[in-house]
C-alpha cells in the first residue's frame, strides 16, 4: 500500500468494518517513534479547517479602522 502525494491511503474495507470506522468517523494518529496508529477520536472534533484558520488569526489583527469605516471603504462611498 502506498501513501499519495496528498498524504492518503486507502484502509482496507475489512479493517474499516471491523474497527468500526464508517464514513465521517473522527479518527486521531499516534506516533511512538516507529510504529503509526490509527484511533477513533475520544471526543469529535468539530473545528474543521476553516475553523482552525479562523481561530489561528483571532486577535492577530492591527487595523484601527471601525466596521463602518471599513464598509464605506467597500462600498465606495
Amino acid at each position: 500500500m502506498r501513501v499519495t502525494s496528498k498524504g492518503q491511503v486507502t484502509i482496507p474495507l475489512e479493517i474499516r468494518e471491523r474497527a468500526g470506522l464508517m464514513p465521517n468517523t473522527e479518527v486521531e494518529f499516534d506516533f511512538d517513534g516507529q510504529v503509526v496508529r490509527i484511533l477513533r477520536a475520544t471526543s469529535p472534533t468539530r473545528i474543521n479547517r476553516g475553523g482552525r484558520l479562523v481561530a489561528h488569526l483571532r486577535g492577530r489583527g492591527d487595523v484601527t479602522m471601525s466596521t463602518s469605516a471599513i464598509m464605506a471603504l467597500t462600498r465606495g462611498d
